[in-house]
């Protein structure tokens, strides 16, 4: 199971098809709760006993327990006449919730993980999602060998790529985004087939992967409009 704390997030997650096992609550904040289906475990909890089970300086008030659904791998067909962010070895629990909130900002459905990135149900990654991982579907994969058998094409976030600005998109794709310091891997950037780059302008030795993503995310969604 995974933690989500805060009534907002919780509401984002009734919401979905994410299965509660146990909500922990303040009496005080007991009348913010949606109606709950009765399988649903409720415990009352005083202040000093949030603090100590919540991962927040400041507790929320409320604090659920969420079943983790199993993984389930795309197969090709579904990747197709969409776009879909790749993440190859994404490390920092906030960079990683900031791209899933970012893709449901952007309406994105699915984003692919390699094995090496955070915990996707990691607090401080569910956290920084804000609600967005309710509705964003995550999946873990190979890379290397998802890229083997794919059919679309493979856009991957390279320093000498082609502008992003001047990128033919066409209608479909895999965009991939490397780790934050080392980039995208070298067995996956053998299966690229287009290598785009956000043009520097300025001195930066890099940009930061989420903001990268939001920029690739905005403009995928400019052209596809």
């Amino acid at each position: 199971m995974f933690i989500v704390e805060g009534i907002k997030s919780i509401q984002e997650f009734f919401q979905s098809s994410y299965q509660f096992h146990t909500i922990f609550y303040n009496s005080e904040q007991y009348h913010l709760l949606p109606k709950l289906p009765a399988n649903i475990n409720l415990f009352e909890v005083k202040n000093a006993e949030l603090e100590k089970i919540s991962t927040l300086q400041t507790p929320q008030g409320f604090l659920a327990l969420v079943h983790i659904p199993k993984n389930r791998e795309l197969a090709p067909e579904e990747l197709k006449n969409q776009f879909t962010l790749v993440l190859d070895g994404v490390q920092d629990p906030g960079n990683m919730g900031t791209i899933i909130r970012t893709a449901d900002w952007f309406g994105f459905k699915n984003i692919i993980c390699s094995p090496d990135c955070v915990e996707i149900f990691n607090p401080k990654t569910v956290q920084a999602t804000m609600g967005s991982l309710a509705r964003i579907n995550i999946h873990e994969a190979d890379l290397p060998v998802l890229l083997e058998h794919n059919t679309i094409p493979v856009f991957g976030a390279l320093l000498d790529g082609e502008s992003i600005y001047k990128t033919k998109w066409g209608t479909e794709g895999l965009v991939i985004l490397g780790n934050e310091g080392k980039g995208i891997s070298a067995e996956v950037i053998k299966k690229i087939n287009k290598p785009v780059t956000i043009p520097r302008v300025g001195q930066a030795e890099s940009l930061n992967v989420a903001v990268s993503a939001a920029i690739f995310c905005a403009e995928l969604v400019r052209v596809r409009n």
